[in-house]
């Protein structure tokens, strides 16, 4: 298996991995986040979260030709990056407490990381885009 493989599928494994965990224990994520798990709001919001991890997890595992999947790693990046910076504003902020913020940043970046492995090229813009 060439590293592009096993990047996309050790993406694969932590999105869905996490997905699921987000999707059916907000609570315990919650409180792994150091927030109050009592909130409503934010067990919903984890909710959301892990459907949506579990949904681009799953694009990884099934795509339908080398285009989707040129695409899902692209969107992964953009989604991955915006979560790190996220996590790295909460912590900033005091949203998160410095610690799982620090690891909820270096989780996102990696998987910046391995969606630019599987992609096995650097990033271009769409075609007929001016560059």
């Amino acid at each position: 298996m060439d590293a592009r493989t096993v990047a996309r599928f050790s993406l694969a494994g932590i999105r869905l991995v996490n997905g699921v965990a987000a999707l059916l224990t907000p609570r315990v994520m919650a409180r792994r986040l150091g927030a109050d798990p009592g909130q409503p709001a934010l067990v919903y919001v984890l909710r959301m979260f892990g459907v949506r991890t579990v949904v681009i997890g799953a694009q990884l595992l099934c795509p339908t030709d080398a285009d989707e999947l040129d695409r899902v790693l692209r969107t992964g990046t953009l989604l991955h990056a915006s979560d790190a910076l996220a996590a790295a504003c909460a912590g900033r902020n005091g949203l998160l407490p410095c610690r799982m913020a620090t690891a909820a940043t270096a989780i996102s970046t990696v998987n910046v990381a391995l969606t630019l492995v599987a992609r096995g090229r650097p990033c271009r813009p769409p075609e007929g885009t001016p560059s």
